[in-house]
Order: C-alpha cells, then structure tokens, then sequence
C-alpha cells in the first residue's frame, strides 16, 4: 500500500470498463457482490463502445445511406444529388456513442457500482493501485481482470500524417487518397467508409488473400465489390517505409520481388490489435503473459492465481466484444459461487463490410487443415427470392454438418444482413442441432433467414431451389 493514499475494500475489483468489465460488474452486483469497476478513461463503455464497433457501424450505416440514394434511380425513385455534411455526420456518431454511454452509467448506478477513474495496478495479491487525478488503495477479495486492447503501430510513423483506426473513426477529413494497411476486418471496414465518403482508396495486404482468417469463397465476395469501389488492392504486398512529401506521405511497397512507391494525404494503419497487459503490475502476481501479451485462463476465467479472473481482449481467442461479455457472465457467477464455465460451442464473427461476412463454428477452411470430415451444403443467393427483391443477389450461405449425424458444425454467409442472420445459426450449433432440425423449422418467406434452409437442404442432398449435386437422389 502506498503511504498517504485513501484506502477502501471491496469484494470484487474490476479493471475495465468495456463490454467485458461493465457486465462483469452488474452480474456480480446482480449476484449479490460489493463491486469496484476502474476505468482509466473519461468515459465508460471500451474500446467498443467508445471508438470501435459502435462508431463504426454507425459510419458504415451513414456510408450505406448515401450509396442507396445514389443507387435509388434504380428502383425507380429519384433524388437530387446527395450531399454529406461531415459536422453533422460527426455529431450524429458523438450522439449515438454518448446515449450508450450515459445508458451504462445509468446501469451501474442502479447496481451501486462504484466508478473509480484512473489506471489500475497491482501492488499484491489483494491490492490495487489507482492513480489518476488522485490516488487510491483497493483491496479486494476477487479481481477480473478487462483491460481491453489497444491498436497495434506501424514503426517507425512518427509525425507522419498516419491514423490508427480510432483517428479514422473520428473523421477528422475526408483524404483524396488515403492508403490503408491491412485487409482484415478493420482494415476493409473503414476502408469502405472512407471509399464511400470519397476518398480514393488503396489497400495493401501481406496475406496472399483479403480477409485471410475467413474462408476463401465468402472473403472472395467481399473482395469483388471492394475491387470495383477502391483505387487499388494489393495482396501478398509488404510495406517497407513511408517518408513524408510536399502533398502527404509516400510509402514503399514489396511485391513479387519489385519495390514500388504508392502516395496519399493520408495512411491508415489496420494491422490488429495488442492487449493492454503491460502496466498492470502482473508480475506482482506471479502471472506473466504469452509472446501476444495475453493472459492463459481455464473454462472458468481463473488464471492462475484462483481469485484473479481475465477476460476480453487480454485472453486467447477473438478480439470481440460478444465473447467478453459472454466470458464476464462466467467470471462473475464463478467468484460468486455459481456454476458456470466458457464452455461455448461457436463464437459468431461478423465483417460489417459490403457485402457483410459472418460465420459461426467449424469453417471450411479449419475443417480442411484439422482433417474434420464434414459434408457441405452451399446456397447461392442469386436463387434467393429476398435477395432479388433488395437487388443484392451476390453472395452465399453455407452450412457444414457431420457426414453420419447431420450435427450442424459450421456456418458461413456473405450478403446483405447476414450480421442478422448469423445468430440463428449460432443458437443452432450451441444446440447441437441437426441438418433435420434446420430443415423441418418454418422460416418466413420472402427472407434472408431462408437461405439457412436452403443450404440445409444442399447438405442433406434434398434442394429445392437449385440442382441437386450428381448423385443425389
């Protein structure tokens, strides 16, 4: 304990305030716990909340707005041409993020959590140190550990014109050329945004492939449609320097063995993410992290010293806001004594890109490497009658079941809405549900939802709407 500090106890410590440790805080409230949340920032919500997945979509729905009115001659509705006003489209996305905010704040007050502001380190096994605008000692019974994560650099930037995704996200201009690093989900969504507000886009990737950790033939959808809306893509491409210019940065790029220079006002940097693990004092503890700063935890969120819980960003597995709130319901019933483990089946994963990805369970792709035998059904949503009736007929949904069983294993969509539809398929593999199950459920039709049972019927070998593959009955 520092000498001089105010001191309080607690039974539960929570280091974090995104969607990992605010749902910790009110479950344990819920169960009857004396919580303390700390939170380094002005402002509740993460990483997601506050400058990732929630801006973003609301950017990405504004860039959708403006690209069906531009297409609405289609249909056979008429505008004047659109304009954007980039203060208001500002405000709107600071309107949007502050109502959440404020509605998290509400939510902790109702559970009497205690808000400390400040960064939180630990001192020992029991104690934590919060220090801000002023200090604090907080001992505690449990801790959960929610720090979150932070982007990734690009060494060396400097004091070049180079943004990370939160810079970009707050839109602070519109480029004429903005060259992004990375073709994965951040990557590809803002890169999109930014297309659709105006600026011509050049991606450059190091993977052979966009969206390597999605299978081939969903990734290679989005990736059409990208190549149609940005300036340049550049796979199996690396970056090699970036130097200033009179107009913005030039950056040097590798592929297939040449150098070559590429120009922009403006460089996004979307190459991942690293938990916040460095200054929190673990060594204390006893625990150290892996070469990804990530903390090992079992099935209960315990690491390796029993009352110190971790979840988010700062254990194994996907950087998603979904699956810390689901790993902060465990860690909250386990240090109250309740059963419960992250014993999950599929976690959902959604690219908010246009066409959107999203897919659950086994994919085709880990099925292939790991040698799971599985049988694949795929629906194409060009036979889709929603699909005709919103004019987006590009894309696919895909289901992978056991050969024997028909146990669904795996789903995987592109096209439209499919961060909408991806739940269902979700529900069905936690469930262990069965090719028969899907088949034999009413889907309401004309829907996007249908495609599920139509890729079910591919599977079992009984389609309807497309051909059946040579052999099947």
């Amino acid at each position: 304990m520092v000498m001089g500090t105010p001191r309080q106890e607690t039974e539960v410590a929570i280091v974090g305030g995104g969607p990992g440790g605010y749902v910790a805080a009110i479950r344990a409230a819920d169960l009857g716990r004396e919580v303390v949340l700390i939170e380094e920032r002005p402002r509740l919500g993460g990483t997601c909340l506050l400058e990732g997945c929630i801006p973003s979509k609301t950017l990405i729905h504004a860039v959708d707005v403006l690209a069906a009115a531009k297409e609405a001659a289609r249909y056979g509705v008429t505008f004047g041409p659109p304009k954007l006003d980039l203060a208001a489209l500002r405000d709107f996305v600071a309107s949007v993020v502050g109502g959440l905010t404020r509605g998290v704040d509400a939510l902790l007050r109702r559970r009497n959590v205690q808000v400390l502001r400040g960064h939180a380190r630990f001192t020992g096994p029991h104690a934590l140190l919060v220090e801000g605008d002023e200090q604090a000692t907080v001992e505690f019974r449990h801790a959960v550990i929610a720090a979150g994560s932070r982007p990734t650099p690009f060494p060396p930037a400097g004091d070049l014109p180079v943004w990370s995704s939160t810079d970009a996200l707050g839109v602070p201009e519109i480029p004429p050329r903005l060259l992004v690093i990375g073709g994965g989900f951040i990557g590809l969504e803002l890169g999109q945004v930014y297309a659709g507000l105006g600026s011509q886009v050049t991606l450059v990737e190091s993977s052979a492939r966009l969206l390597p950790g999605a299978d081939p033939d969903l990734a290679e959808v989005v990736a059409r449609r990208a190549g149609r809306t940005f300036a340049e893509i550049l796979v199996g491409t690396r970056v090699a320097g970036l130097a200033r210019t009179t107009a913005g940065i030039a950056v040097s790029v590798e592929r297939e063995g040449r150098t070559e220079r590429r120009e922009a006002e403006r460089v996004l940097v979307a190459v991942g993410r690293r938990p916040n693990t460095e200054r929190l004092g673990l060594e204390t503890l006893g625990l150290a992290t892996d070469p990804r700063g990530r903390l090992a935890v079992g099935e209960d969120g315990r690491t390796r010293v029993p009352h110190i819980f971790a979840i988010g960003d700062v254990v194994p597995g996907p950087m998603l806001a979904h699956k810390a709130s689901r790993e902060a319901k465990v860690a909250a019933e386990v240090l109250s004594r309740h059963p419960s483990a992250f014993d999950n089946r599929a976690i959902p994963a959604v690219v908010y890109t246009d066409p959107e990805i999203a897919w659950a369970g086994l994919t085709e792709q880990e099925a292939r490497e790991r040698n799971i035998p599985v049988k694949v059904g795929r629906f194409p949503l060009r036979a889709l009658g929603r699909a005709w009736t919103l004019g987006r007929t590009d894309g696919l949904v895909k289901i992978l079941a056991e050969p024997e069983s028909g146990v669904v294993r795996g789903v995987g969509m592109v096209g439209p809405q499919a961060s909408e539809v991806i739940g269902e398929a979700t529900l069905a593999i936690e469930m262990g549900a069965t090719l028969e199950d899907i088949l034999v459920t009413i889907h309401p039709h004309p829907t996007l939802s249908e495609a599920l049972v139509e890729a079910a019927e591919v599977a079992a070998g009984t389609p309807v709407h497309v051909p059946p593959a040579r052999g099947d009955a």
